[in-house]
C-alpha cells in the first residue's frame, strides 16, 4: 500500500509532503540527551516522537540511517559559551572521572529507552569520538572567513555570516533583536566581537578536565559543533530530517544551520522537525527547573508526586496520545487514563484473533478504519488521531466477540493483520511491558539472593532448622529451592 507522508516543516513553518533527498535512503539526525543525569519524562518524548517516524519511515518502504547523538562534552551549564561543562561539573561533584559520569549515564538512558521500545538508532556516535571531525569543520569555517580566534578561543562571527545569509531563520528571530537584547549581557565575553557570536572552539583552563589539543589551543568543542560535524560524516553534507525537541530550535539548531552553511556553502537539512514540550504545573519539564522526574521513578511509583508506578508501556502510549507538536501536560489523572485504554487496545489485539468470519459479504468499517489511520499517519504523524480510529475499531471487535454483528473473511484477515502490526510494530506498543514487570522482576531477584543467601548462611552455622524453615515457607508461596553443586537456585512454581 503506497503511502504519501506530509510532514510539518520548521524551517518553512508548512506542511510539506515528504521527498526524500535520494529515495529510498533516508538520512535522519536526532539530537540525543546531555549523560550527566537520568533520563526523564522530558527526554522520552523525543526519543518515542522520532521513533515512530523511524518506524512509519520503514512500514511505508523507505531504508533509514538513523544517528542519534550522545552529548559527553562540551555542553556548558548555560547553554551558551560560559560556565562549566554540565558532565565535568557532575564528575568534579561525585569525585569521579568524567568519562565514567558520561558512561554511566548513557548506560542508563539506553536501558531507559529499550524498557520504552525505542529502537536503536542506526548510528550513536560520541561527541568526544569525533574531536577530529569537529576541528577540521572550524578550520574550514575560519578559512571561509566566518569566524575568528581570540586568545585559543574560536568564535563564529554571527553578523558577518548575516550580511551573506539570513541568520536565525529556523528560530524566526532577527540580528537586529537579538544584538539589542544580548549587550547588556556582554560581560564576561568581552573578547567576542558581537554579544550573538557563538564558540566553535574553547580555550581550557587549568582546571578543566576534559580537554584535547587543536591547533589553537588545548580545549574542547562548542556545544552546537558536535551535530554539525556528526551529522555530515554520517549522513553527508545535505540529509533529509533533522529532529529534537523545541527548546533546542535556537540557539543550537540555529548555529547548526550557520555553522554547516559558511563551512560546505550549503544547506544541510531538508526537513527540520521538532516536538513540542511536556510540562508539570504548566512549566517545562526539566533539569534547570528541578521540577522532573525520573522515568525510573515511574516504572517503580518512588517520587512523591506520583500515585503509583506507571510501566514503560503507559507511559508511551501516554506520550502516543498527544500530537508530536502540542504540548502534554503530566498528571497522574492523565497517566491513569492512559494505562486503561492501553489495556482495551492489548485486549482487543487478542480478542480479534480468536474471532472467526462468516459468509457475509458486506463491509462492517474495519477496511476503513485502516484507510483512516494510514490518513492520520500520513498528516504529519498523527498519532492521537490514528489511536482514535482503533479505539473506534475496538468497539466493532467487541460487537464481533459478543456475536451482535458478522464479519466477512476477507475483511477479517486484513484487519488481523494489519491492527497487530500498527499497534506493536508502528506505535510500538506491546503487552511485554503492561505491568513494569521487567523493575518487579528486578526487586524479587534482589529479595530472593538476599534469603538464599540468609538460608545459606544458616546451614554454615549448621541451623539446619531455619534454613528448612526458609525452604519449606518460601514453597507456601510457590517457591521452590533447589541445592545445587553451584549453590541454591529458586524457580516459581507453577499453579495448578
Amino acid at each position: 500500500m503506497e503511502q504519501e507522508l506530509i510532514i510539518y516543516n520548521s524551517l518553512s513553518r508548512k506542511k510539506e509532503k515528504f521527498e526524500a533527498l535520494a529515495a529510498p535512503f533516508v538520512g535522519m539526525y536526532v539530537c540525543g540527551p546531555t549523560v550527566y543525569g537520568d533520563a526523564h519524562l522530558g527526554h522520552a518524548r523525543p526519543a518515542i516522537t522520532f521513533d515512530l517516524l523511524y518506524r512509519y519511515l520503514q512500514h511505508i518502504g523507505y531504508k533509514v540511517r538513523y544517528v542519534r547523538n550522545i552529548t559527553d562534552v562540551g555542553h556548558l551549564e548555560n547553554d551558551a559559551d560560559e560556565g562549566e561543562d554540565k558532565i565535568a561539573k557532575k564528575a568534579r561533584t561525585e569525585k569521579l572521572e568524567p568519562m565514567e559520569i558520561a558512561q554511566n549515564y548513557s548506560n542508563r538512558y539506553r536501558r531507559n529507552m529499550r524498557e520504552l521500545n525505542v529502537q536503536e538508532p542506526s548510528i550513536e556516535p560520541l561527541a568526544s569520538g569525533h574531536i577530529i571531525e569537529q576541528i577540521e569543520m572550524v578550520k574550514k569555517i575560519l578559512d571561509a572567513g566566518m569566524a575568528y580566534e581570540v586568545d585559543g578561543n574560536i568564535y563564529f562571527d554571527v553578523v558577518k555570516y548575516n550580511e551573506k545569509q539570513e541568520y536565525g531563520i529556523l528560530s524566526g528571530r532577527k540580528i537586529e533583536d537579538l544584538l539589542n537584547n544580548s549587550r547588556s549581557n556582554l560581560q564576561g565575553q568581552s573578547d567576542k566581537k558581537n554579544p550573538v557570536d557563538f564558540a566553535l572552539w574553547k580555550k581550557a583552563d587549568e582546571n578543566h578536565i576534559m580537554r584535547w589539543t587543536s591547533p589553537w589551543s588545548d580545549g574542547f568543542p562548542g556545544w552546537h559543533m558536535e551535530c554539525s560535524a556528526m551529522g555530515t560524516k554520517y549522513l553527508g553534507e545535505q540529509f533529509d530530517i533533522h529532529g529534537g525537541g523545541m527548546d533546542l530550535k535556537f540557539p543550537h539548531h540555529e548555529a547548526e544551520i550557520a555553522q554547516s552553511m559558511a563551512a560546505n556553502n550549503k544547506a544541510p537539512v531538508k526537513y527540520w522537525m521538532h516536538n513540542n514540550m511536556i510540562t508539570i504545573n504548566g512549566q517545562k519539564m526539566g533539569k534547570s527547573l528541578n521540577n522532573f522526574i525520573t522515568l525510573d521513578e515511574f516504572f517503580t511509583g518512588k517520587q512523591e508526586s506520583l500515585d503509583k508506578n506507571y510501566s514503560p508501556m503507559t507511559i508511551r502510549f501516554f506520550i502516543l496520545q498527544a500530537h508530536y507538536r502540542s504540548t502534554l501536560d503530566f498528571s497522574n489523572e492523565a497517566l491513569q487514563a492512559s494505562e486503561k485504554g492501553l489495556a482495551r487496545l492489548l485486549e482487543a489485539k487478542n480478542t480479534l484473533l480468536k474471532l472467526n468470519s462468516t459468509d457475509k459479504t458486506d463491509e462492517i468499517g474495519l477496511n476503513e478504519i485502516t484507510t483512516k489511520v494510514y490518513e492520520a499517519m500520513n498528516d504529519d504523524l498523527n498519532s492521537p488521531i490514528a489511536i482514535a480510529k482503533l479505539f473506534d475499531a475496538v468497539k466493532i471487535i467487541n460487537s464481533l466477540n459478543d456475536n451482535k454483528v458478522e464479519i466477512g473473511k476477507e475483511e477479517l484477515e486484513k484487519f488481523q493483520a494489519f491492527y497487530p502490526l500498527f499497534l506493536n510494530d508502528i506505535l510500538g506498543l506491546t503487552e511485554i511491558q503492561t505491568d513494569a514487570k521487567s523493575h518487579q522482576d528486578e526487586s524479587t531477584d534482589e529479595i530472593m539472593d538476599l534469603v538464599l543467601q540468609l538460608r545459606q548462611d544458616a546451614r554454615k552455622n549448621k541451623d539446619f532448622a531455619t534454613s528448612d524453615k526458609i525452604r519449606d515457607e518460601l514453597k507456601n508461596i510457590n517457591i521452590e529451592i533447589k541445592d545445587t553443586p553451584d549453590g541454591a537456585k529458586w524457580n516459581k512454581i507453577k499453579s495448578e
